[in-house]
């Protein structure tokens, strides 16, 4: 914490991440805790043509708060929990995953969703994600995708403006700030990133007050279900930029988790589905990738190699 004790939240400074930033800032405040954001520009910000697996996928969007947190810019970093690295090496440590927002996968179509029912029809979608990619391939083959980035405003101006019949973003995104009207379609078939829809608070590993503040601002249930997602995609050894899809949800006492992995065209297609107790949810993620990875699903991480 800084001399002021003002606390110094680290932030990307799009619309969405600024959103972000301050509702950590406004739970603080419900605590009693004055805060700052302090905004920070990652690779993914300064680049947005590339598309994101070129990129490498695993940080483009959370290097660079990870590392004002260990120079002591800032107090904490606030991340879409889906942008985050499964594997950890730095002295930094998630200390807490705030509840979690609508995870599901959305379309902006401008001119509507009509070309759907045509089975011959050859559409053209935009997205820059591998994951929304297959599985739009694999429901519609005969469409085409095309790469598409930016942040939020961005994406949607560009929608509008080329010949594309419509675009996918993440429902959280669009709701968070406003921006729902834009929503064609809720993709209820698409299974989502791991952690979609939730945010995470990173501190470092050895600051105990900051710790023990952020902790209060855990949601335990968003939390075990995003945990969920995460061990399976760290289990297949799967980044960002993989054509791979889980989702936890509770279900009153029970567990529901889905997951999918496909090869990037699309044409084959690997799920787990699986429904336990609450108590019993520990360890079903890494039971799915296994289950999956044994089912021959191993060849969609050998494509990304």
């Amino acid at each position: 914490m800084s001399d002021s004790q003002t606390v110094r939240i680290g932030t990307r400074s799009s619309e969405l991440a600024t959103w972000q930033a301050r509702k950590v800032a406004e739970e603080l405040k419900a605590c009693g805790v004055d805060s700052e954001l302090v905004f920070i520009t990652s690779e993914g910000d300064r680049d947005q043509t590339t598309p994101l697996p070129e990129m490498g996928g695993k940080g483009v969007f959370t290097k660079a708060v990870d590392e004002a947190l260990l120079h002591d810019e800032i107090d904490l970093g606030v991340h879409s929990y889906k942008d985050l690295p499964t594997d950890n090496p730095l002295p930094l440590k998630i200390a807490a995953i705030m509840e979690r927002a609508d995870p599901r996968d959305t379309l902006v179509a401008p001119d509507g969703i009509d070309f759907l029912n045509d089975s011959d029809y050859k559409g053209i979608i935009a997205t820059g994600s591998n994951r929304r990619r297959a599985q739009w391939l694999n429901r519609y083959p005969n469409h085409r995708v095309v790469n598409l980035r930016g942040n939020v405003n961005t994406r949607l101006e560009k929608v509008q403006t080329n010949e594309w019949d419509g675009a996918i973003f993440a429902a959280a995104g669009l709701l968070r700030i406003n921006l729902g009207h834009h929503v064609s379609q809720y993709l209820d078939w698409m299974v989502s990133a791991p952690a979609q829809g939730a945010m995470a608070v990173m501190v470092r590993e050895n600051d105990q007050q900051m710790t023990s503040l952020v902790n209060r601002l855990n949601h335990e249930e968003t939390a075990i279900c995003t945990n969920t997602e995460r061990e399976f995609l760290h289990v297949m050894e799967a980044g960002c930029s993989a054509p791979v899809g889980a989702y936890a949800e509770r279900r009153e006492n029970e567990l529901h988790f889905k997951a999918v992995a496909l090869t990037l065209d699309g044409q084959e297609r690997f799920d787990f589905e699986k429904t336990v107790s609450f108590s019993e949810a520990k360890g079903l993620g890494r039971t799915a990738a296994r289950q999956m990875l044994d089912e021959g699903a191993d060849k969609v991480m050998e494509e990304l190699t």
